[in-house]
């Protein structure tokens, strides 16, 4: 299994706010604005990113952290074989990623997705 990145997931009270914070102050870029999260991307690497959110809107429960990996579908099988706490069930969201929650040891809540191929 390759991990293409690992993003903190903040959760924030005024996303107006973060915008000013996390683009004007320290100078990330806006490479998703869904308008209830924003994804904040570093101009130079594009792996250091920040996620946003207000609230997330198809899950009841908010992540702590995102991680992309290339096969969502064999590490979830796996975490149910090894029986993780899951939170939120595999989905595919309607803005082009598969995802599924589960609880890490300390129950840090982890988002773990792949983007969906392209449709045709």
């Amino acid at each position: 299994m390759s991990i293409r990145r690992a993003v903190p997931d903040l959760t924030s009270a005024d996303l107006a706010r973060s915008r000013t914070f996390y683009s004007d102050f320290l100078g990330f870029i806006v490479g998703m604005d869904m308008g209830w999260i924003v994804n904040f991307v570093s101009p130079d690497n594009p792996t250091a990113q920040i996620i946003v959110m207000a609230e997330d809107q198809t899950a009841d429960v908010q992540p702590d952290m995102t991680i992309e990996v290339d096969d969502v579908d064999r590490l979830h099988a796996q975490a149910v074989e090894l029986g993780y706490e899951m939170v939120h069930p595999l989905t595919n969201e309607p803005w082009g990623v598969r995802r599924f929650f589960v609880k890490d040891p300390d129950a840090k809540v982890v988002n773990v997705m792949s983007h969906l191929p392209p449709v045709r």
